[in-house]
């Protein structure tokens, strides 16, 4: 029988697995990035390094969006990055400028999900239900 022989009662314990994203030592997940590649249908096939190399360079991005956003709030002497900083960032800068040329607002898009826990309002999501920091809603109290 040809094919691969199953390990039986080996003396060795089995190695732990090490993530790709480790391997390559990177922050970004490379098998989220593998899956979104897959499902977007970008190509018929991939090669095993793409999804490694591409979550690479996000990570390049990224890091290089939150640097300049980080001098832009120490500019204003606040000690937080908000949208706004990283927005005047990536215009500001000549390089970041023509990927995010159509609308950079789309990814600090103000509809997106506040934290509840810092906002006192009421956030309605999507589905219908109504979400608030206090409870009015009665317990049921059936066991």
């Amino acid at each position: 029988m040809a094919g691969k022989k199953r390990r039986q009662n080996s003396s060795k314990p089995r190695k732990q697995a090490v993530s790709r994203s480790t391997r390559a030592e990177l922050q970004f997940p490379v098998s989220r990035v593998e899956h979104y590649l897959r499902e977007g249908g970008y190509a018929h096939r991939l090669a095993s390094s793409t999804p490694v190399f591409l979550a690479g360079v996000l990570e390049y991005l990224r890091a290089n969006i939150l640097d300049l956003a980080g001098k832009e709030a120490q500019g204003k002497r606040k000690k937080c990055i908000t949208p706004q900083h990283l927005e005047t960032a990536m215009e500001n800068n000549q390089h970041l400028r023509p990927l995010f040329q159509d609308d950079p607002k789309s990814l600090l898009d103000e509809t997106s999900q506040p934290n509840p826990r810092r906002s006192d309002e009421a956030w309605v999501p999507e589905h219908g239900k109504t979400f608030s920091t206090s409870s009015s809603s009665p317990q049921n109290t059936h066991r």
